[in-house]
């Protein structure tokens, strides 16, 4: 039977870098961002949905989604951030179930659903282990703003946007502290692939 880990974490809390490891320990990884990108590329009904309700603004010259334009137009607002949702959340659903089924029919035993929003949208519900990676606030506030090029004002919005980190760990059956150096990550990974192939 094929075992469903859930992977979260705060906003620039290193969740990328726990999910290469786990895809480096051979476990397959389905990532929601990239299957987001798959089902809002050119030509497509999601795309097409999304011009209709945001304006063709959204749309980049080359007939891709620009992102940054879709995303400083839904920030501030919650009910074009639920039009959002509403377009795009179910297409995503969809192909991550797809692509879980198709595994499972392989007879893989771990797949690992790699979810920003795996609380808020509920894939934590059909899990069998919850993961999460966290900083400390002030490391996420830090990294965030270096990543991306914010100032401290935009980090902290985008930060207080999102589910808070405190809670997801509580909810979580396995946390992955990433305040730490990249080997001491490492290790933590690898003593999670021991536990869920029963090897330690």
């Amino acid at each position: 039977m094929t075992k469903i880990i859930g992977l979260t974490g705060g906003i620039a809390s290193g969740k990328s870098t726990v999910s290469a490891l786990l895809r480096q320990a051979g476990i397959p990884v389905i990532d929601a961002d990239q299957v987001a990108r798959q089902v809002q590329r050119p030509g497509s009904v999601a795309l097409d949905k999304l011009a209709a309700a945001f304006g063709p603004a959204i749309i980049a010259p080359d007939g891709s989604l620009n992102r940054q334009q879709l995303g400083q137009r839904v920030f501030d607002d919650p009910a074009a951030r639920q039009e959002l949702d509403r377009i795009v959340q179910p297409l995503i659903k969809d192909t991550i179930w797809q692509a879980v089924d198709n595994l499972r029919r392989q007879g893989v035993a771990n797949v690992v659903l790699d979810v920003p929003l795996l609380f808020e949208a509920g894939y934590d519900t059909d899990c069998d282990l919850v993961v999460v990676v966290r900083v400390s606030p002030a490391t996420e506030l830090r990294r965030l703003m270096a990543r991306n090029g914010y100032s401290r004002a935009a980090a902290q919005a985008r930060i207080a946007a999102q589910l808070p980190l405190s809670v997801k760990v509580a909810k979580a059956d396995v946390v992955i502290d990433n305040d730490g150096s990249r080997e001491e990550t490492r290790r933590q990974v690898a003593q999670l692939v021991e536990d869920l192939r029963g090897t330690r």
